[in-house]
């Protein structure tokens, strides 16, 4: 297997695209972000992820479309947090307001190093800079993805540091599993008992609180969107049984096909796509609109140096972070 070149970036920076393949699915996966860029089973005609069949959206409109991103993913209140006694200042890249995903310059937004790659398997690497978007440290990363015989994609990425610094990586594709323009047709199950309410900046306010009750009870399958849809489901839920080994985050139905996740990971975030717009064409020839897809991302509790009960995220010289997760799309 040879990597393609994808595209050539304004900055010269050439973008190779590695196409993976075995039982029953095939994965595109490429150099910028370390990006899912494609995935498909076999005898379904549509991608099974959002994304462009060319480059250039993925710097604009579709930022973070099976990007690899953080070095801290989701949120950080104010872009100040505390680490090793002191107030780091971070880059407050969303509305001025938070940091979120590591910055604009942050590992989703660049373009990754192919190590290697076989078949079956691609393993990125990239060195985030001791400063970048006011984070300490020089964080190396790796992200290797491997598909196996049952067709089912595992992300396992690791990370070391010079010096003490924030770690939450996490994998932001968008799933839409039957090719239509809405999630209508899909219902999700998430395997925790609570989550975290926001505020109006989406920053968790306390700790867990019961789904039971509650809009983001999706402890039996049900649907994404509500009629209503108030709230808006961009919200971190607290897996059940975290650890470090792999365990079940969530399911994802629709049609007659199943994606199930899981994960090593604390946390779940779930976006319902309600202020996606793509404006230009993706995979299926038309842009994509406000619930074209579901971002799942198995990932760390945002906020998380801020909220000392909450799992932390900080990585000191000498530790290895390591998150894996697994997408395995079936038939129903």
């Amino acid at each position: 297997m040879t990597a393609e070149i994808f595209a050539t970036t304004p900055e010269g920076d050439t973008v190779e695209i590695v196409t993976l393949t075995n039982g029953p699915a095939t994965a595109r996966v490429m150099t910028w972000g370390a990006s899912l860029q494609d995935f498909r089973l076999e005898g379904i005609e549509h991608s099974l992820v959002l994304g462009s069949p060319v480059f250039e959206p993925y710097r604009t409109r579709m930022r973070n479309y099976g990007a690899v991103v953080g070095r801290a993913a989701n949120r950080i209140a104010g872009g100040r947090a505390p680490l090793n006694g002191e107030i780091v200042q971070l880059e407050t890249n969303e509305a001025g307001r938070t940091a979120i995903h590591g910055g604009t310059d942050g590992c989703g937004y660049v373009n990754w190093a192919l190590a290697a790659h076989t078949d079956t398997s691609a393993i990125f690497t990239i060195t985030l800079a001791d400063g970048q978007a006011g984070y300490p440290g020089n964080l190396t990363l790796n992200a290797t993805y491997t598909l196996d015989a049952e067709g089912a994609l595992t992300l396992e990425i690791t990370g070391t540091t010079d010096a003490p610094t924030f770690c939450n990586i996490a994998h932001h594709s968008y799933w839409n599993l039957d090719g239509t323009p809405s999630l209508d047709g899909h219902k999700l199950h998430v395997d925790a008992d609570s989550y975290l309410a926001v505020d109006a900046h989406k920053i968790p306010q306390n700790g867990p609180i019961p789904v039971a009750g509650t809009r983001f009870d999706f402890r039996l399958p049900r649907a994404i969107t509500t009629p209503q849809d108030d709230p808006k489901l961009d919200h971190n839920f607290c897996l059940r049984t975290p650890g470090t080994q792999l365990h079940p985050a969530c399911t994802l139905t629709a049609a007659d096909l199943q994606l199930e996740i899981d994960t090593t990971e604390p946390g779940l975030q779930v976006y319902d796509g309600s202020g996606l717009n793509s404006e230009v064409p993706g995979h299926s020839g038309a842009p994509y609109g406000p619930h074209a897809g579901v971002a799942i991302e198995p990932q760390h509790w945002p906020d998380a140096p801020n909220h000392p009960d909450y799992p932390q995220i900080t990585l000191s010289p000498g530790e290895t972070y390591r998150q894996v997760s697994r997408f395995h799309v079936t038939r129903i």
